[in-house]
């Protein structure tokens, strides 16, 4: 999908308040990693998470997503009387229903006209949404877009150390798990709208999205329980990602060489740097946000591209690619130009 009128109005990020270090946890789990024979700093050493971010207890998603909505609303100047659709894209949820779209909606006050959903798609969620919201946009049906994602890691990371600690879980079951220790919080919120209301914005280009669904068992999950097959999930998706890299370069002209910075899904330090190395990308174009924020979900495509642009590395003129992987499986990319 290619777009000519799409254009970013405005980006947000709302960090969660309490830094969690990985020492934490390590300490801990000290006694089930002796007992299974697990380096005692598994967590830094090989995952490359030195903390994440945990929210105030009883935080729901939607209170993240709607701080960050508001800060977005705020920074851009816009009527929220223009806003035609509010899309939350969270892998958390405050319930199963009504959607935690129509919480945010309630929360801010936007119009009765104003569409708004859930779209769920594992760590995919706001990248589509950027695709979907922009059709809407390119042919007018709407003239402003909020997209919002608010991640909260509190509850399942309270749920998985207290089952890892009661000395009964084995080590395949712990390997199954790890995954949950790595995640982490924030809410995130993007403006998008037709150039003509912000020519001088970030132009979305377009995207190239395939699915691997056979895969998608390899990786589930609920509030407060995740398993993930961690190794067989990183081969699945690395080929994914690798025939999803060859449409990028035959349907948006992507190389290495004509991209100046890396988006990417941050899921630990093994899949960024696999990711890099299989599809001949330069590791140095990518913002690095997993040591210190962890696996924020899909909010942590928007939240590196928000850190990579307020640590001053895009620069007007620059070829951005967003990129992701997701349990499903499902790659996608999508490229903005600065």
């Amino acid at each position: 999908m290619k777009f000519t009128d799409v254009a970013i109005a405005g980006l947000a990020y709302a960090e969660a308040p309490h830094r969690v270090p990985s020492t934490q946890f390590e300490d801990q789990l000290a006694d089930t990693f002796a007992r299974l024979e697990v380096r005692p700093d598994v967590l830094r050493s090989l995952a490359g998470i030195e903390a994440r971010r945990w929210w105030d207890p009883g935080t729901k998603p939607s209170d993240a997503a709607t701080l960050a909505a508001r800060q977005v609303i705020d920074e851009a100047g816009v009527d929220p009387a223009k806003i035609g659709v509010l899309v939350n894209t969270s892998v958390c949820r405050d319930f199963l229903e009504p959607s935690t779209a129509s919480i945010v909606h309630g929360n801010l006050g936007l119009p009765t006209t104003c569409m708004n959903f859930d779209l769920g798609n594992a760590c995919l969620a706001f990248v589509n949404a950027i695709e979907m919201v922009g059709a809407l946009i390119e042919r007018r049906a709407i003239e402003y877009a909020l997209i919002v994602d608010g991640e909260g890691s509190r509850e399942i990371q309270e749920a998985t150390l207290a089952r890892m600690v009661k000395g009964e879980m084995s080590a395949h079951q712990f390997r199954k798990e790890f995954a949950s220790l790595t995640l982490g919080s924030g809410g995130v919120a993007m403006l998008l709208t037709h150039r003509d209301n912000a020519p001088d914005g970030p132009r979305v280009v377009g995207g190239v999205s395939r699915a691997a669904t056979e895969h998608a068992r390899l990786c589930w999950g609920h509030a407060t329980h995740m398993e993930t097959e961690t190794k067989k999930l990183l081969f699945a998706g690395v080929t994914l990602a690798r025939q999803t890299w060859a449409v990028a370069q035959e349907e948006l002209g992507w190389s290495d060489a004509v991209l100046d910075e890396l988006v990417m899904h941050q899921v630990s330090q093994v899949h960024t740097a696999t990711l890099c190395q299989t599809l001949g990308l330069t590791m140095s174009k990518a913002l690095l946000t997993f040591p210190e924020l962890g696996n924020v979900g899909p909010a942590s495509v928007p939240i590196t591209l928000h850190q990579a642009v307020a640590a001053g590395r895009i620069q007007k003129g620059n070829r951005v690619a967003l990129m992701g992987i997701g349990s499903g499986i499902n790659v996608s990319m999508l490229e903005l130009v600065w």
